[in-house]
């Protein structure tokens, strides 16, 4: 290991609730599904946990101060965008994104078939290869909200490396 970088983690987590009449949007990819993430921009769970983890390891606030649900300029935004702004900040902090795994909550759809979907998206906004990108799906075995379809979580973990000045 170099002595002239610094290496930081952070973990970052999101749940919405399943609604009618919504996109389903993880990581940036579009899945066809009856329900959609409720929330006040397009509800991305994956992308909101990324951002907090993102934001984590860089000691900065966290979602909710950078994009407030209470800004109209967010409402219904894609999340994806969001996370391309956060990006763009820790780089001008000096950081860069080495890696990333997130764990995705869903009963259903089943997510088998996005998996590298999402890991590519992630990895494009991110300005990582797509081999730095950890996708999991698990179900809720019918325990809990994710369990009994109501809503989707997702668990994230990001390594960040600046250089040191």
């Amino acid at each position: 290991m170099s002595r002239d970088r610094i290496h930081r983690v952070g973990i970052g987590t999101d749940l919405h609730r399943l609604a009618p009449g919504h996109v389903l949007r993880l990581g940036g990819v579009e899945i066809p599904f009856d329900l959609g993430l409720l929330g006040h921009s397009d509800g991305d769970v994956v992308c909101h946990a990324v951002i907090d983890a993102i934001c984590g390891a860089a000691g900065l606030p966290d979602i909710g101060d950078h994009f407030p649900d209470t800004d109209a300029r967010y409402k219904g935004c894609n999340s994806g965008a969001l996370l391309s702004k956060i990006v763009e900040e820790i780089a001008g902090l000096g950081y860069a994104v080495v890696n990333v795994d997130v764990v995705i909550g869903a009963e259903r759809p089943k997510l088998t078939n996005y998996k590298q979907a999402i890991g590519r998206s992630l990895a494009g906004r991110l300005g990582i290869e797509p081999g730095c990108v950890g996708v999991k799906a698990k179900t809720g075995e019918g325990v809990g909200a994710v369990g009994r379809g109501e809503a989707i979580t997702c668990t994230a973990v990001v390594g960040l490396t600046r250089r040191e000045t």
